[in-house]
Formats: C-alpha cells, structure tokens, sequence
C-alpha cells in the first residue's frame, strides 16, 4: 500500500532539512594551537580570526571573545588584529604536573548568530629544570686485578621536566686507565 504525503508530512520533512544543514554549518574541525611553555605574556599563539574564516570588521561587531574551560584565563583575543594572545606565563610543570600531555581547552564565542568553536592550546614542556643526581660525586673503587669490559652501574639523575636522564658527563681521576660513557636516554 503506498501513502501519499500530505502537508504535515513535507512541513516534517522540511524542517528536519532545515534543522541538518543548519547543524552542519555550525560543525567545524576542531583549531589546535602549540606552543612552548613560559611564553611571555602578549605573545601571539595564532591568528584566531583567521583560522576562524573571520574578517577583522567582524571581531569587534560580532563580539569575538575567549572563555578558558579550565577557570583561569590564561588567553585573550586581541579585538583589532584577531590574534590569540597569552595573558600571563604558563608554567606547564604547575598546571599539568608530570602528565605526558597538556592541553588547555577554550570556548570561541562569536555573537550575532551566536556561535561556539572548542579550540585547544597545547603546552610543550621546555627543559628548564637541570637534572639533579641524590649524591654530588660517586666514587668507585675498582681494583687492580679487575678484567676490562666490566661495567658498573650508575645512579640515574632526576628531572622534574622528563624521565629521560642519566649519566652524560664522568671524569676520570687516575693516569693509565681509559673511562668510556655513554649518556643514558630512557
């Protein structure tokens, strides 16, 4: 048996249309930023307006803005070129500890259609933490009698910024003997 449809069935039919490109319009991939950790403040991260497919009369009339998911706004918009700026240093050993990643999530909003865009900033750590070793000198005593190519182990260094130390300097404190290192990098 086929139905015919009448006006309420292609009203339906409409919307649902409507409803799909609309939603469609308003789906964007998703901006990501990266920049390195304790980045002075008022340095651009990107050009949001831009990445955005804003032009710079729009950033001011539509009320561009930034809204940090994680509480504290560590970025604005600079409203007259439409760059993302830092608003104050990011220590990233503070904000995400030893976490492998860190990525700070922000809200774009852009009024008059309102629109929401999810971008993220991710931290880079920088080495800005020396390794430090549990004891300042290691003294070895090898006897006379021991066969060359023995090894002995040393102790690891500890660096708040990786777990990738280990020993990449020695001196060797006695004539007539040869000392090769290898640096550690875990």
């Amino acid at each position: 048996i086929t139905k015919r449809m009448g006006y309420r069935d292609w009203r339906w039919l409409a919307l649902w249309w409507h409803n799909f490109f609309l939603l469609w319009s308003t789906i964007d991939g998703q901006t990501r930023y990266t920049i390195p950790e304790e980045l002075k403040q008022d340095s651009v991260v990107g050009n949001l307006a831009k990445d955005l497919g804003l032009g710079l009369s729009e950033i001011f009339d539509r009320k561009l803005r930034v809204a940090s998911e994680a509480g504290k706004q560590y970025f604005s918009v600079d409203t007259g070129k439409g760059e993302l700026v830092v608003n104050e240093v990011i220590d990233r050993d503070t904000l995400c500890g030893q976490s492998a990643s860190c990525v700070l999530p922000l809200q774009v909003v852009i009024e008059n259609p309102l629109q929401l865009h999810r971008i993220e900033v991710e931290i880079r750590d920088i080495n800005d933490n020396s390794p430090t070793f549990l004891t300042k000198e290691q003294a070895l005593k090898i006897a006379e009698s021991t066969v060359a190519g023995v090894r002995f182990p040393l102790e690891s260094a500890e660096d708040p910024d990786c777990d990738c130390c280990g020993i990449n300097k020695s001196v060797l404190l006695a004539p007539h003997w040869v000392l090769e290192i290898h640096a550690v990098h875990q």
